[in-house]
């Protein structure tokens, strides 16, 4: 393939767009960390629907983390390098297809609970933004067409995306894009690819972000303290004064008792 078969299509799907989606993941992440820190959030809607959501999110985050493994594993590792430790074509076609699928099922079957709860339970639907909506559009349309390249590419043809798509994805990071790797790739392999730039693009400024989220602040978290109240004391302690100290409570305590059998006392005499 040579510069003469790229056109300005090509050069504009292939190296300005990919520039152009990551810069606004980069910088969308660091505005929204910036000035929207309070709504770097889930959005969760857990409070209002559990059982649909206790099947379709752990399938859908499960069959995603396996998705984003075999990705980092055949765009970015070059095939000479598993090829160098023993993995042949073979073994890896059978890997790729195998896995693959499975993970990709957990995920389509994940994502539609997750979007049939959405769509059909009411106050999760009253809670889901124009932006939710658009998200789940760009989030599906790349799934489905990653699962259509594992049928196309495996099981009805045979493309060897690590030898082109691989190859042009990785010089992007290096500044050095070759848009020619590209041309001959079939549709759904550009179309998965073009998608998921324009996911990247739109992610800064959906619930997405708190894939960038970790609970690290909990492990320098103080104890949370709980005191329990005396037997046979309910609501506040109307005998407690703000004044009182805290190693005189015990006394305090029996003198609220005191003046309470005291006005007991009176009462039943009158």
């Amino acid at each position: 393939m040579t510069d003469a078969n790229v056109s300005l299509l090509d050069v504009f799907l292939w190296v300005v767009l990919p520039y152009v989606c990551l810069a606004i993941f980069i910088v969308g992440h660091w505005w929204r960390y910036r000035y929207d820190k309070f709504g770097w959030t889930t959005r969760s809607s857990q409070l209002y629907e559990s059982r649909l959501l206790r099947w379709g999110s752990p399938l859908f985050h499960f069959g995603i983390l396996f998705v984003v493994g075999g990705h980092i594993i055949g765009l970015i590792i070059p095939k000479s390098w598993t090829a160098a430790i023993g993995i042949t074509n073979e073994m890896y076609h059978w890997l790729a297809v195998g896995i693959g699928a499975v993970a990709g099922v957990c995920t389509v079957v994940g994502l539609a609970i997750l979007i049939y709860r959405r769509r059909m339970v009411g106050p999760v639907f009253s809670a889901t933004t124009t932006n939710d909506k658009v998200m789940y559009v760009f989030l599906a349309a790349t799934i489905f067409l990653g699962m259509s390249n594992t049928v196309v590419g495996n099981i009805i043809g045979h493309y060897d995306y690590r030898e082109e798509l691989a190859v042009w994805f990785r010089q992007i990071f290096y500044f050095q894009p070759h848009p020619e790797l590209m041309v001959d790739a079939p549709f759904t392999f550009k179309a998965h690819a073009i998608v998921a730039f324009l996911l990247f693009a739109i992610w800064p400024f959906t619930r997405l972000v708190h894939v960038f989220s970790a609970p690290v602040g909990y492990l320098w978290r103080p104890y949370v303290v709980y005191r329990s109240r005396p037997a046979g004391q309910f609501g506040n302690r109307p005998y407690r004064r703000g004044w009182i100290r805290e190693d005189v409570g015990d006394v305090s305590r029996e003198i609220g008792h005191d003046r309470s059998r005291h006005k007991a006392g009176r009462g039943a005499r009158g």
